[in-house]
């Protein structure tokens, strides 16, 4: 399968975009690996609507009795970011991508 795996309908139009370049780029389309990087890309979603969140109300908000404390979504935003990041971590992005032809890989 040369472009990958089929995207997920439910995730953003951001997350449509990674999943469709890494897709492309590493050949993702085994059972374990479109698993793993869907459940990453749902965590990108559940990170991005949480920080958007948080940017209208502000990090700080009061709880019922008027003491500020921290926005209880920081610590969603923190776990979903982790989640994706674990499931990039996972898929040993560290290879090199699929190329179509020799030659050099790209400089850094």
């Amino acid at each position: 399968m040369k472009n990958g795996a089929p995207v997920p309908s439910h995730l953003s139009k951001e997350a449509k975009q990674i999943w469709r370049k890494l897709t492309k780029e590493y050949g993702i389309f085994d059972a374990g690996g479109v698993e793993i990087l869907r459940a990453g890309l749902e965590a990108f979603d559940r990170a991005q609507t949480a920080r958007l969140t948080i940017n209208k109300v502000g990090l700080l908000v009061k709880d019922r009795f008027g003491a500020v404390k921290p926005h209880p979504l920081i610590t969603c935003e923190r776990d979903a970011r982790a989640a994706y990041l674990q499931a990039l971590k996972q898929l040993n992005f560290d290879i090199e991508p699929l190329r179509d032809g020799p030659g050099r890989p790209g400089g850094k």
